[in-house]
């Protein structure tokens, strides 16, 4: 076998294997553990949970009641719950910051065991003018004069909270009235450094969940490796930590919540996903403002690996595993894609490899009219799933070039909202 052939079926491997092989590995392997009822909350109550949302995102009742969390009781015992604090940080979010402090408000958590931390980027609109207006002590403005980019803004907040546990959020997301006592009830086990929700994909439109396809395939990784013990990284729209294992965070990182996850892998520290901790937030308005959040993700995935290369040592065991197998080998996609093109052409010349070719040909076709197709019919849901694959390593190869050139920014550029849009 030539050194061609070799690079051709090693990258076709290596994608089958991130995309396919790591899946079910981890999934026979988390089925082998035995399951502990702190780290795998009731599957059931939580899909009990998850009913379809009929109130659009912005709702007053929404905002207040949060899907169905209103007539819910928790089984999680409120004696001796923490101090935590609620951190969102805003940037231009006077549309939405006074619906999202409501929600945050009505949460099933004692109030004088809670402070919510409103920390704005910049003074560019009337954000910090609307959140001195709630009546409320539990509510906490952070004004920042001059815009420096949210994980400055996450710095000065963690500083000045004074929480023992202290949960994060984004000015767009709502929260199941119970999600803060099932992320909190995690922290009595001593090892349990953070926990992250789920979130789920809101139509702004219909209020119903548009979670696709690979939406819960992720969230599947996201419990196998919670399991494991492997769990990287947070889901910024919702999750939590101890205070104390808190490390300031570099001005220029562009995704934050990934970082300040990893970080406590590398303190030892057991990161625990909850399924029951539901958070809802708005679908990207458009493609493009979708591919960019895409982009953005990816350069900072690159930037962040050059802080994180310690944890891809056999050393951190499962860690390391799943941070080889489900983040760098993506992030390696599209220069395996490249590779794999490359090198089929460069063998076209033989029956097998013009097959091949013709195959690729015509995945890369699907994808096209995956783009460009409409319709609920199975055929055009592969076809859009086709389409999500090349467009996501698109964007990685984008976010790539910016990490590369340095022209990704820590300051993140606020996508506008779907009714703002409808508005204009």
């Amino acid at each position: 076998m030539s050194g061609i052939e070799i690079t051709f079926w090693a990258a076709i491997g290596l994608m089958a294997y991130a995309y396919l092989g790591y899946p079910i590995l981890i999934g026979l392997w988390s089925r082998c553990l035995l399951r502990c009822p702190a780290m795998e909350p009731a599957t059931s109550q939580c899909r009990k949970q998850n009913l379809p949302v009929q109130q659009k995102l912005r709702s007053s009742k929404f905002a207040t009641d949060c899907v169905s969390g209103s007539q819910m009781t928790t089984a999680h015992s409120t004696t001796g719950l923490p101090f935590v604090s609620l951190i969102i940080a805003a940037y231009q979010e006077e549309s939405i910051i006074l619906q999202r402090i409501q929600n945050a408000l009505q949460m099933n958590y004692p109030a004088d065991k809670i402070e919510i931390l409103i920390g704005c980027d910049g003074n560019e609109d009337a954000t910090g003018e609307l959140v001195k207006t709630v009546p409320d002590t539990r509510v906490r403005l952070l004004q920042f004069e001059k815009r420096r980019g949210k994980p400055s803004v996450l710095n000065d907040c963690v500083a000045a909270a004074r929480g023992e546990v202290i949960a994060f959020s984004d000015a767009n997301t709502f929260w199941n009235r119970d999600a803060l006592l099932h992320l909190v009830s995690h922290f009595r086990h001593p090892r349990t450094g953070g926990v992250c929700g789920q979130l789920f994909i809101i139509d702004p439109a219909t209020g119903d969940n548009v979670d696709g396809l690979y939406w819960k395939y992720e969230n599947f990784l996201k419990r196998c490796e919670g399991r494991l013990g492997a769990l990287l990284g947070f889901n910024g729209a919702i999750y939590a930590i101890r205070k104390q294992l808190w490390q300031p965070i570099p001005p220029q990182t562009i995704v934050d919540d990934f970082l300040i996850g990893m970080r406590l892998h590398q303190q030892r520290q057991r990161i625990v996903f909850d399924a029951a901790a539901i958070a809802h937030e708005e679908s990207a308005p458009s493609m493009a403002a979708e591919f960019h959040r895409r982009a953005r993700i990816g350069a900072g995935g690159f930037q962040s690996l050059c802080w994180l290369l310690p944890l891809l040592s056999p050393h951190y065991g499962n860690v390391a595993v799943a941070f080889w197998s489900h983040k760098v080998l993506r992030w390696l996609c599209p220069f395996l894609m490249l590779m794999a093109l490359g090198g089929n052409l460069a063998l076209i010349s033989q029956p097998l490899y013009a097959a091949l070719f013709c195959c690729q040909a015509l995945f890369y076709l699907c994808a096209a009219m995956g783009h460009y197709y409409g319709g609920q019919s199975v055929s055009v849901k592969v076809l859009r799933l086709f389409s999500l694959f090349v467009s996501m390593n698109a964007a990685l190869a984008v976010g790539f070039y910016r990490w590369a050139s340095q022209t990704q920014s820590g300051a993140w550029q606020r996508t506008a909202r779907t009714q703002e849009l409808i508005a204009d």
